[in-house]
C-alpha cells in the first residue's frame, strides 16, 4: 500500500519533467518546426496549469510549478554549459552546477505565481464559471506578472519568456500593443483555459457555462489576427542598401593575440568585396559585436587608416562593434561600442573612439561586462576575457547613413524591449527617431546551438512591438534580417563565413508599446488580477 502513493508521485512528478522538457522546445524553430512552436507551448502550459491549479495546497503547487519551470529552464538554456566548459575552461561538473543553479533560481519565479494562484484562486471541480474564469485569469495574470519581474529584477534575465514561442501565432498581432509580457499574458490564459475543460470523470458532462474561460481566452487570442494586419509604421525615405558580415572567427581564436590580424585581415576583405552582378553597392556595412577583440587605442593607427581607406574608396560607412577605451573628465572609461565611420572620419577620431557615430551599451551583462561586488572569486574560475564597462546613455543618437536613422543594441540588448524604445523617440535637440533597429552580437560562445535560433526569435518579436525592421550582424551567426513584421526577409547560415546583401527599408510612426513600453501590459495583468481575486470573493461569500 506504502508503495502505491509513491509510485503515483513519481509518475507525476516524471510527466510534469517531460511537460517541461518539451516547453523548453518551443522558444525557436528546430527540433520543432515553427508551426508547431505555439500550439506545443500551450499544451504544456496547459499541464502545468493544471496541475498547479488543482494541487492540494499552495506548497504542493509551488513544488510543481518549480519542477516544471526548472527542467524548461535547464533544457532551453544548455548552452550556456558550452560558454562556461568549452570556451571558458570551467570543469564539465562545475559548468553544469552552474547551469541547474541559474535554472533553480529562475523557476522561483513561476513557482511563486503558481502557488499564489492556488492559494487565492484555486480551481475546483464542478466550479460553477465565474469561479473558473477567476482561476485562470489568476494563473495567467500571475505567470505574465512573474515573467515581468524576472525581466526587471537584479538586471533581469527575461530569455524564455512565454510570449517568445507565440512569434508564429495570431497571438503575436498583440505585440504592437502590449509587448511580450502581454503576449506571455494571453498564451498563459488560453492554456489556463484549456486545462480548466478537463474533466477528471468521464460520468458528468461538462455545462457549455464551464467553457466560458476558454471562449474568452480563445476569442482574445484570436482577435490578434487582424491586429497583425494593421500598419502600425509607415515608409520613410529610400531603402538603404546595407552589407551585413558574418566572419565566423572561432570562438577559441578570437582573442588569441597571434590570430588578431588574421582576423582583421578577413573581415577587412569582406568589407571591401565588390558586390555581386546585380547587387547595388553597400551604403552602409555592418561587421558583429568586438570585432576587434582590443580597444581600438592599441590598434596600429595604420590598420584604421586602412579601415578609412577601404570606406572612402567605396563611398560607403562602416559600423563595427569594438571595444573602447577614452578618458571622460580625467577618468579611464570603458565600454562594449558600436563605431561608426566613412571615409572622410579623422584616423585621430578613430584612435581615440570620438567619432560622431557612436553607440555605448546600456544594458550590460552580469559577471560578463561588469562583476557584481563579491563575485570576482567566480571570474577568476573562468579563462574568459571579462571585465567591468561603463554603461551608455539611455538615448543615444541614431547613426544617419543614407537617410535613414539607425539604432543599434548590442548582444543581449535586444530582449529588453523598453531599453529599445527611447532611440525611437525624437531626440531632446529634434534629431530624427530611429526607423531601423540593428543588433550586433558575438553568439560564438554558444557554438551552433539553440542559443542562436532563439536569439533571432528574439529579435523578430521586437521589430513586431516597434514596426521597425531590424538587422543582425552576428560572428557565427544567425546574420539575418527582419522586415517591420516580424519576417525573416533574408539570413546566412550559421557557421559559414559570408556577406549578406539586403535593401531594408526605414520605418516611421510609433506603436502602443513604443510609446507605452510595459505599462499596458502591466495594467492588463493588474486589471486581470483585481477581476479574479474579485470574482474569488464574492464567490466564496456566495
Amino acid at each position: 500500500m506504502s508503495r502505491t502513493p509513491r509510485s503515483r508521485l513519481l509518475r507525476g512528478a516524471a510527466g510534469l519533467m517531460l511537460a517541461g522538457a518539451v516547453h523548453a522546445l518551443t522558444f525557436a524553430p528546430g527540433p520543432l518546426p515553427d508551426w508547431a512552436l505555439a500550439i506545443t507551448q500551450i499544451l504544456a502550459l496547459a499541464i502545468a496549469a493544471r496541475v498547479t491549479l488543482t494541487a492540494p495546497s499552495a506548497k504542493q503547487a509551488w513544488a510543481r510549478g518549480w519542477l516544471f519551470a526548472f527542467v524548461t529552464y535547464a533544457v532551453g538554456l544548455y548552452w550556456l554549459f558550452i560558454s562556461m566548459h568549452r570556451y571558458g575552461d570551467l570543469a564539465a561538473p562545475l559548468a553544469v552546477a552552474g547551469v541547474l543553479a541559474l535554472s533553480s533560481f529562475l523557476a522561483l519565479f513561476p513557482a511563486t505565481a503558481s502557488a499564489l494562484a492556488r492559494r487565492y484562486t484555486p480551481l475546483e471541480n464542478g466550479a460553477p464559471p465565474s469561479r473558473i474564469l477567476a482561476a485562470t485569469l489568476a494563473w495567467a495574470a500571475l505567470w505574465a506578472g512573474f515573467e515581468w519581474l524576472r525581466a526587471v529584477l537584479l538586471t533581469g534575465f527575461p530569455w524564455l519568456n512565454i510570449g517568445y514561442a507565440q512569434v508564429d501565432s495570431p497571438i503575436a498581432g498583440w505585440a504592437p500593443i502590449v509587448g511580450v509580457h502581454g503576449m506571455a499574458f494571453v498564451a498563459a490564459f488560453v492554456a489556463a483555459a484549456i486545462a480548466s475543460l478537463w474533466q477528471p470523470s468521464r460520468k458528468k458532462a461538462m455545462d457549455s457555462r464551464q467553457a466560458l474561460a476558454a471562449g474568452i481566452a480563445v476569442a482574445l487570442a484570436a482577435a490578434g489576427w487582424p491586429l497583425s494586419r494593421v500598419d502600425w509604421s509607415s515608409p520613410t525615405g529610400d531603402p538603404l542598401n546595407v552589407r551585413l558580415v558574418q566572419g565566423n572567427i572561432e570562438q577559441s581564436q578570437k582573442f588569441d593575440p597571434a590570430l588578431l590580424e588574421q582576423s582583421l585581415v578577413r573581415h577587412l576583405e569582406m568589407t571591401a568585396l565588390p558586390p555581386a552582378a546585380g547587387v547595388p553597392a553597400p551604403q552602409l556595412v555592418i561587421l558583429p559585436e568586438t570585432v576587434l577583440p582590443i580597444f581600438q587605442d592599441q590598434l596600429d593607427p595604420r590598420v584604421w587608416e586602412a579601415w578609412r581607406g577601404v570606406a572612402a574608396q567605396r563611398n560607403m560607412t562602416i559600423a563595427m562593434g569594438v571595444p573602447l577605451h577614452d578618458r571622460v573628465n580625467g577618468r579611464d572609461r570603458y565600454t562594449n561600442s558600436v563605431m561608426g565611420f566613412d571615409g572622410n572620419t579623422p584616423v585621430e577620431q578613430l584612435v581615440a573612439g570620438s567619432t560622431a557615430m557612436r553607440y555605448d551599451k546600456r544594458h550590460l551583462v552580469p559577471w560578463g561586462e561588469y562583476v557584481p561586488p563579491g563575485f570576482h572569486w567566480f571570474v577568476d574560475m573562468l579563462n574568459i576575457p571579462l571585465g567591468d564597462f561603463d554603461r551608455g546613455g539611455e538615448r543615444q543618437t541614431p547613426f544617419a547613413v543614407g537617410g535613414q536613422h539607425i539604432a543599434f543594441n548590442i548582444c543581449y540588448e535586444d530582449l529588453f524591449g523598453p531599453d529599445l524604445l527611447p532611440a525611437l523617440l525624437p531626440g531632446p535637440n529634434g534629431e530624427a527617431g530611429a526607423t531601423i533597429l540593428v543588433n550586433v552580437s558575438n553568439l560564438g560562445w554558444f557554438g551552433d546551438s539553440w542559443a542562436l535560433r532563439q536569439h533571432l526569435q528574439i529579435g523578430r518579436l521586437r521589430t513586431m512591438e516597434t514596426a521597425r525592421p531590424m538587422l543582425t550582424a552576428t560572428n557565427t551567426g544567425i546574420t539575418a534580417a527582419i522586415d517591420a513584421k516580424g519576417h525573416v526577409a533574408a539570413q546566412l547560415a550559421p557557421l559559414q563565413a559570408g556577406v549578406l546583401p539586403v535593401s531594408v527599408q526605414g520605418m516611421t510612426g510609433l506603436t502602443p508599446y513604443a510609446r507605452f513600453g510595459d505599462k499596458i501590459a502591466l495594467a492588463l495583468v493588474g486589471l486581470a488580477l483585481i477581476a479574479a481575486f474579485g470574482s474569488s470573493r464574492k464567490t466564496r461569500r456566495g
